[in-house]
Formats: C-alpha cells, sequence, structure tokens
C-alpha cells in the first residue's frame, strides 16, 4: 500500500494498523482506504477531510463518497474496459467497513441506507452427510486437479467450519500428521481476538488431502516452492492495471480468496451431484458446518 499524500488518510492507515481484523475483513477495509484517497485526490471530499481523520470520516464526506464509490467512479482497476456500478454486496460491505472505522475513531456508526443483505439459507444436517458421501463417490475414480482440490477444500471444510478467509491461509506445516489434524486460525469477520485450535480430520479430508497433496507438489514444483495449502492450477494474473500491464502469476502460486471462491462457484456448477447439494455461496456451507457443530457439541 502506498503513502497518501493526504494527512487524514496517512492517519487512517494508523488506525487500521491497531484494527484486529480478519485477512478478508482487511482486505475490504483496504478497498475502502483507497477509494476514500481517490476520492481526495478527485476533490470530491470537502477540504477539511484531506487534513482530518475526523473530518474523512464524518458524515458531510462519507456520504458524498458512498455515492461516488457505489457509482464505480473509484475503482483502481477497469472491468471490461469500463467503471462500472459496484455490485449490492459489494456496497454493504463498504457500508459495515464505515461503521467499523467511526467506531474505531468512538464515533457512532451511519448505517448509509442500503440496509442488511439476507444470508443465504444454508443447507440441512442430512444435505452435508449427502455432500460427505458424494465427495467419497470422487475420490473412488479419476479427477481433474481442479476436482481434487475442490474435494479436498470441501472435505475439510465440512471438518472445520472455517471462513473462505481461514482456509485461504492454511499451509503445509498447519496439517498433522498423516493429515490426522489441522490446525485453524479463527478470525472473527468484525475483528477481534485471534484464536488458533487444532481440529480433528475425518477419513475422508485424510485421503481427500492425501489426492491433493500429490497434485500440489508437483504445482509448486514448477513454481519455486510456497508453503501454502491452496495453489493455483494455470497461469493467471493480477487483473488489468490502467496502463494496460498485467503481472503474470504462474500455475502452482499461493491461491488468494477470491480464486477460491470462484473455485467453489465454477465447481458447484461443473460436478456432478454438486449444485443440489451445495448452496450458492461458501459461506452458507460454512454456516451449516458450525450450526452441526455446535448441535453435536451440545
Amino acid at each position: 500500500m502506498q503513502t497518501s499524500t493526504f494527512p487524514s488518510v496517512r492517519a487512517l492507515d494508523q488506525l487500521l494498523d491497531g484494527l484486529g481484523a480478519g485477512a478478508a475483513r482487511r482486505r475490504q477495509l483496504a478497498m475502502v482506504r483507497g477509494e476514500l484517497d481517490r476520492a481526495l485526490e478527485r476533490d470530491a471530499l470537502p477540504v477539511g477531510a484531506r487534513r482530518s481523520l475526523r473530518r474523512l470520516l464524518e458524515e458531510e464526506a462519507l456520504r458524498p463518497y458512498v455515492r461516488l464509490a457505489e457509482s464505480g467512479a473509484l475503482r483502481h482497476r477497469r472491468v471490461e474496459g469500463g467503471f462500472p456500478p459496484t455490485s449490492e454486496a459489494t456496497n454493504e460491505i463498504r457500508r459495515k467497513c464505515v461503521d467499523l472505522l467511526r467506531e474505531a475513531l468512538g464515533l457512532p456508526a451511519l448505517r448509509l441506507g442500503g440496509g442488511e443483505i439476507p444470508l443465504q439459507p444454508a443447507p440441512e444436517a442430512a444435505t452435508l452427510s449427502a455432500l460427505a458421501r458424494q465427495l467419497d463417490q470422487y475420490l473412488a475414480g479419476p479427477m481433474s486437479p481442479a476436482q481434487t482440490r475442490l474435494t479436498a477444500v470441501l472435505a475439510l471444510e465440512l471438518d472445520t467450519a472455517a471462513r473462505s478467509g481461514e482456509l485461504v491461509e492454511l499451509r503445509t506445516t498447519d496439517l498433522g500428521e498423516d493429515n490426522a489434524a489441522v490446525y485453524v486460525e479463527r478470525r472473527p469477520q468484525g475483528g477481534g481476538t485471534v484464536e488458533g485450535e487444532w481440529v480433528e480430520t475425518s477419513a475422508l479430508t485424510r485421503a481427500a488431502l492425501e489426492r491433493w497433496l500429490d497434485v500440489r507438489e508437483g504445482l509448486v514444483q514448477r513454481a519455486h516452492g510456497t508453503s501454502k495449502l491452496w495453489v493455483s492450477l494455470w497461469m493467471n494474473h493480477d487483473g488489468v492495471l490502467d496502463d494496460g500491464h498485467t503481472t503474470i502469476r504462474p500455475p502452482g502460486m499461493p491461491l488468494e480468496e477470491n480464486g477460491l471462491v470462484t473455485s467453489y462457484r465454477v465447481g458447484r456448477l461443473r460436478y456432478d451431484g454438486l449444485r443440489q447439494l451445495l448452496p450458492l455461496k461458501l459461506e452458507a456451507l460454512r454456516r451449516a458446518v458450525d450450526a452441526e457443530r455446535q448441535r453435536t457439541a451440545a
């Protein structure tokens, strides 16, 4: 992250450094920070917001910022050649981040419209059991590298109820002997203390990880190594910048959270049996697994 020319944004950087937030929330806050910096560069906010963090986070500055950001004008990358409006999901994340920053500064939440996005329905316990059986069927036959990775991700999710940001941070060193356990760092979505725990893995997960680790080994050797558990399968890039340049990433590089979520969404539609068993979003699956873990522990 580059140092801003505006004192208020530099003060915001210090505030962000002190926030205890999970990886996903930190990325969301970084998005808001970048948008605020670009809004100041465009002279779209009150002059006082340049110098004072409190003025930057006052309603007088935040309302025009939110309107401009939702229009897409504050994007830092082009999308299909332009700057389209941001999605309602992104808009709601932005509003939540704004209130989180205000609360960190001791200011009340603004709740700048939009309302809460309703939670997606979560699968029931019987559906989770059916999903485990489907994954076991996959392991009995040949699988592509993408299906192998997704099978391991889903099996591990059924054991851990980990958030996508927690899953993507896993390393091979977080696996116990013979993959019999996995160490997960729990990172609360809204910030808070990061707590780690060892979770015993099922026979399904151990088998799925064994298959994936064999695939992963060849990919990582080509990319000169990483300890991240999930790695990319194909060459890709970090997006097209304003100057038209791209940063090429070879196969075997650490998989980012967006890549993990995309593989879930694509795999749900691609592989036989998953469309009926998986909800639209990985987070809904996580909530279902978490609810079942709490029920069986009670």
